[in-house]
């Protein structure tokens, strides 16, 4: 065990930490003296809050040892979830809720004169995802610890994270996000631990020492992995996974040499041509550099999990064995070079035959897809593939020539078929295709969610489906409950738990007991003052961090998600542009509206961070004009992430979800809000339609166009110009769009917006603008009649208990892994 946990002792000389008020207290001290060297009247608030998250830690730590040696010692089956970014949240209120020790904590901090909450909202969002992508790997590592099944999640441990927005007249701007730079206590330094990771060079033959010949790859460049791990806990359990993330180090730290002759740039080049690797999240790929490094993130994480993941196997199991203990999940398209990289590992390092190498990858991988966007299918210019990954590059070669000689075999009567599945595009520049490799080299491939899973075996992999339907299978997006109810929303957990009982947290199936409360006038009134009271909380909170204000009886709408097209804020302003046309509309209602905006846009994609633009000067225009600023507002939240997100879901009434239907693969943010028990308007679209068949759909505003009519209508060459035709108010909105209305300064800065939505509108806002004016004013006089409104709300979060990451993970444990839980004793 020395080789695999070094300095780590067995359980049997661990010392159990005590949960009690005291011992949290005395840990929480001890730390603040002996691992920060800091004193009361020294110690800062963040001091307070590294030294109650290390003395935390540590309780995670114990857990973790004990899981880690079983596991391996057990060689029980082992999930490894390779995912690009993890967007996993503050840690510390996350850590003392699965724990069960948070009203202990609570009185730990009290009786210091700390305040836990503030601790708590001092920690950083860790920057290491984006979107839904990450925060979906973040709530599966959750639920795999949870339902005790043991996982490895790999990944890039980014020094900086995608971006801090701010918000400088309206217009984004992106400042480095330094998520690090007060100190990260969840984590733990591997030096001990370093992988070699290989690019560019050039391949050469060499005896294979039986009489053949094998290949090697001789690498231009050397780059080193070290991992840091992030303990996992599970809610209510033992069973703790970890998070390893991988940073970039050089070979050599330091040229003495050319220091000495005064070369000090040369010196530290090498560290820093590495470093790069993993400085930041996503670079901008727009230029042959930043498409380079992006190429060169993707190789170094896999490569980096697979060598670690065999040189934990060869402890106790040979490497034929190595389908037998992993399962590698791919989470999207990023981690695809993981198949070339198995193969060459298993191939080049460990001397197997290709058939055999080619049996072990295809029964370890499988590859979950979240898009069918084709601009989101990754595939790479293969001049590049080959001069950063010459070996890699000979090895897709090869399975593509044995895949296509199968189709020919297969389908010989469709001579084109090789051409369209071919894993090298050979149109225009030719390009190496990464959703196609991970499909042929996956035993499993599943959508996110039952349409997106359907359009998927119909559209962008209709030919792979039809060559393989047994390959393709749904597993619907879940969250985790305990972050985005029992954490986010403690005011309703406390009203659920006094209503079903305890552990309904860890089984949200349970939820469907709250069905009988809605009809309970009572509980009805209580279920209204939580919400009420969310509001206003969220209102104190906007107006201390970000000086904003919102009236906290409005109904409160919101679509918080990243700023792309297609998920159509275009929409939503297109809706508070024609409020503004239409105030005896507002006056009539009673009732007053507040819009929650929030979400980041990529830093190369200009329309979208006009939107960001547009949506501050709709705001400034609404609050401009008397006659509605009253009872209309517009809020855009800015540097959107987890944290927000956890003030905004609980206070939620109308869960915006109007993406183009057919182009969000699930979503989750829907499924947070609904949880919350917020109604859902929507479009037929991602898991928008598992929602509406839970919820009933009474409880859900549906509008828009489906996806059998938009490719209807795109097929017949339907024209926007068409619908302008027929609806004038919707061009004079446009003209006030493209005039001066909303840019007094600037006249015609929003004209590129509506020469798109005119000329193409390629994602059908104008074509829904007429139904989702009609749907929101159904909603808004829906929400007059409280007690109706709130026996909705109540059914929406009863019946969306399916919408749990646990039972995500079951289903991939069950169906695709074959993944067995593995059973520790309670500590604690």
């Amino acid at each position: 065990m020395e080789n695999v946990l070094p300095g780590f002792p067995g359980d049997a000389h661990v010392a159990t930490l005590g949960n009690d008020v005291a011992s949290l207290r005395r840990d929480f001290l001890q730390k603040l003296a002996f691992e920060l060297m800091k004193f009361e009247g020294l110690a800062t608030r963040n001091d307070h809050y590294l030294a109650l998250s290390y003395a935390v830690r540590d309780r995670l730590l114990e857990r973790w040892m004990r899981s880690a040696r079983t596991y391996l010692e057990g060689g029980h089956r082992t999930v490894i979830y390779l995912s690009a970014e993890y967007l996993l949240g503050p840690q510390l209120g996350n850590a003392l809720l699965n724990l069960g020790v948070e009203s202990t904590a609570r009185e730990a901090m009290s009786s210091l004169g700390l305040s836990l909450d503030a601790l708590v909202e001092q920690e950083e969002d860790p920057g290491l995802g984006n979107g839904g992508l990450g925060r979906l790997a973040a709530c599966f590592m959750d639920s795999l610890a949870t339902l005790r099944i043991p996982a490895i999640g790999h990944g890039i441990r980014y020094e900086f994270g995608i971006f801090d927005q701010v918000i400088r007249d309206g217009w984004q701007i992106e400042r480095t996000d330094q998520w690090l730079r007060l100190g990260f206590p969840w984590e733990v330094r591997r030096t001990e631990i370093e992988v070699p990771v290989g690019f560019g060079g050039h391949t050469e033959e060499v005896p294979d020492g039986r009489g053949g010949m094998r290949k090697r790859w001789i690498p231009e460049r050397i780059v080193m992995g070290v991992p840091s791990d992030v303990p996992v806990l599970g809610y209510g359990v033992t069973n703790t996974n970890f998070l390893r993330l991988w940073s970039a180090a050089p070979t050599d730290e330091f040229d003495l040499d050319a220091f000495q002759v005064g070369e000090y740039w040369r010196a530290v080049e090498e560290k820093a041509r590495s470093e790069n690797i993993t400085k930041i999240l996503y670079p901008n790929d727009s230029k042959p550099a930043g498409k380079q490094l992006r190429l060169e993130q993707e190789a170094f994480f896999v490569s980096c999990a697979l060598q670690d993941c065999i040189r934990l196997l060869l402890v106790h199991r040979p490497i034929r064995d190595f389908a037998e203990i992993y399962r590698v999940q791919l989470n999207d398209t990023h981690p695809s070079l993981a198949v070339p990289e198995l193969m060459r590992l298993l191939m080049d390092e460990h001397e197997l035959g290709w058939d055999e190498a080619w049996d072990i990858t295809t029964r370890s991988v499988s590859y979950t897809n979240h898009t069918l966007m084709p601009e989101a299918l990754e595939s790479w210019p293969l001049p590049l593939f080959a001069q950063l990954l010459p070996r890699h590059l000979e090895i897709v070669y090869e399975i593509n020539a044995r895949f296509l000689d199968q189709v020919r075999a297969m389908r010989p009567e469709d001579p084109d078929l090789p051409r369209r599945v071919s894993l090298i595009d050979e149109r225009g520049e030719k390009s190496v295709r990464m959703a196609y490799l991970a499909t042929v080299a996956s035993h499993a491939v599943n959508g996110v969610a039952a349409l997106h899973s359907r359009l998927l075996r119909e559209t962008v992999l209709r030919d792979f489906a039809e060559l393989w339907p047994e390959r393709f299978t749904n597993v619907t997006n879940g969250v985790t409950p305990r972050r985005f109810l029992g954490l986010a929303n403690p005011r309703l957990t406390s009203l659920v738990t006094e209503a079903i009982g305890e552990g309904w947290l860890g089984d949200l199936d349970r939820l469907s007991d709250l069905e009988r409360f809605a009809d309970d006038a009572g509980f009805r009134e209580r279920w209204r003052a939580v919400k009420d009271a969310n509001k206003a909380s969220f209102a104190e909170w906007l107006r201390v961090a970000h000086g904003l204000e919102f009236d906290p009886t409005s109904l409160v709408g919101a679509q918080v998600k990243r700023i792309h097209e297609y998920k159509r804020q275009l929409l939503a302003l297109l809706h508070l542009a024609w409020l503004q046309r239409h105030p005896e509309v507002l006056e009539s209602s009673g009732t007053p509206r507040t819009l929650v905006m929030a979400g980041k846009a990529a830093p190369g994609y200009a329309r979208a961070k006009l939107i960001i633009k547009l949506a501050h000067e709709v705001g400034a225009a609404i609050g401009r004009d008397v006659r509605i600023r009253e009872s209309l507002r517009l809020v855009f939240v800015p540097d959107f992430n987890v944290k927000t997100g956890q003030h905004i879901y609980p206070s939620t009434d109308l869960s915006l979800q109007i993406s183009t239907a057919g182009l969000e693969a699930s979503g989750t943010g829907n499924m947070k809000f609904a949880l919350s028990g917020a109604l859902t308007i929507g479009t037929l679209d991602g898991a928008n339609v598992e929602i509406r068949e839970a919820v009933g759909a009474e409880n859900f505003f549906l509008f828009g166009l489906t996806t059998h009519e938009i490719d209807t209508m795109r097929r017949s060459g339907w024209s926007p110009r068409s619908v302008l035709d027929e609806d004038p108010e919707l061009a004079a909105i446009l003209d006030d769009l493209a005039g001066s209305r909303f840019s007094p300064g600037e006249p015609g800065l929003f004209a590129p917006i509506v020469e798109s939505l005119v000329s193409s509108d390629p994602f059908f806002v104008l074509a829904d603008f007429r139904a989702y004016v009609d749907c929101q004013e159904r909603a808004t006089a829906a929400s007059r009649d409280r007690d109706a409104w709130t026996r909705s709300s109540i059914l929406n979060t009863a019946r969306c208990g399916r919408f749990s990451s646990d039972r995500s993970i079951r289903e991939y444990a069950e169906r695709i892994w074959k993944a067995a839980p593995v059973d520790l004793p309670r500590i604690g």
